[in-house]
């Protein structure tokens, strides 16, 4: 979930982020009081901050599925041998 974005505002621990991403999945848009509960969820942010980190999240995802975002040239290995994967390959 990390992002160049995401961490340019604030200090997320991996623990935390994944304690928003449990958090998220259990305390949904209709929840009351929902970034209070995330927020106790996640430990030492604040219902603000993890506000801000979700609509970080959701900036990111949107820029993703827009295209803006390139995809990475990841390399896995394919019968002992490594290849890269590219677009049209």
């Amino acid at each position: 979930m990390a992002s160049s974005s995401m961490s340019c505002h604030g200090s997320w621990t991996a623990e935390q982020n994944k304690a928003f991403e449990k958090a998220l999945a259990v305390y949904d848009k209709d929840t009351p009081h929902r970034w209070s509960n995330v927020a106790r969820a996640v430990g030492g942010k604040t219902a603000e901050e993890v506000k801000r980190h979700y609509e970080i999240l959701v900036q990111d995802v949107m820029s993703i599925e827009n295209g803006r975002v390139p995809f990475p040239n990841y390399r896995t290995t394919n019968g002992g041998r490594t290849n890269t994967n590219t677009a049209g390959n």
